[in-house]
């Protein structure tokens, strides 16, 4: 913020003040009103940022062509939240959704994913939800030609921490309060290197295309190398 301009020093009362007639008042034009700043708060709020507000409309409503990053498509969830990535603005990568099966899918997930667990945990922003196969590609380090099969190129994922929560704790909550759920997967986490190491992954497939496995794993490191092992947990060890 810059520093409030000096007050005008008081005029001393010995000083007389010019005469002023009133048809040379009448000829000056009024003095400009002083420019007010515009307070900037830190804190803005989300309703303040949403200027459309979608939240209880069918999801087959939606389109690419209807569509804007500041549209509210569930309580506290904004379009372009499933779509930002840091890596991608570092490297100038669109990340837009193709079409509007992947737009669907990941507004699906907005709504009975990350909404339950912003519900019950307070104000978070996930990690990541859509990642196009561009993204997925300077992510993994892969060819132009390959394509990714990460439920998140089709919308249908998302990897998200709670500060301040083991990231085992959060994930076995999804398990036992999240209607539906695809896969849950504990991530990277290991209890040497604190409680928020790792993230969870969870997946929602898209309305219609086909059943919900429930799945539980844990991609986690066994003799130095990563993998994946059933159930939420710290170890490889059963």
């Amino acid at each position: 913020m810059s520093p409030r301009p000096a007050s005008a020093k008081p005029r001393s009362p010995r000083q007389a003040a010019p005469k002023t007639t009133a048809r040379s008042a009448a000829q000056s034009p009024p003095a400009p009103a002083a420019a007010v700043p515009v307070a900037r708060s830190s804190r803005t709020t989300r309703s303040a940022i949403a200027t459309v507000n979608r939240k209880n409309e069918p999801i087959s409503q939606f389109t690419l062509a209807n569509i804007r990053p500041d549209t509210l498509v569930a309580p506290n969830f904004l379009i372009h939240e499933l779509t930002r990535s840091e890596l991608a603005d570092r490297r100038g990568i669109a990340n837009s959704f193709p079409s509007e099966r992947e737009l669907h899918a990941a507004i699906h997930l907005a709504r009975e994913v990350l909404q339950p667990i912003r519900d019950h945990f307070g104000r978070f922003t996930p990690n990541s939800v859509f990642r196009g196969h561009p993204l997925e590609r300077a992510l993994k380090n892969k060819p132009a030609s390959w394509l990714s099969t990460s439920q998140h190129s089709r919308g249908e994922a998302c990897d998200i921490e709670i500060v301040g929560m083991s990231t085992l704790d959060l994930a076995n909550w999804a398990k036992d309060h999240l209607k539906a759920f695809d896969q849950i997967i504990c991530e990277c986490y290991d209890p040497a290197k604190g409680p928020n190491s790792g993230w969870v992954h969870i997946s929602l497939k898209a309305p219609g295309s086909g059943e919900n496995r429930r799945q539980l794993l844990s991609y986690i490191a066994d003799h130095g190398r990563m993998v994946y092992v059933p159930g939420l947990r710290a170890t490889a060890l059963a």
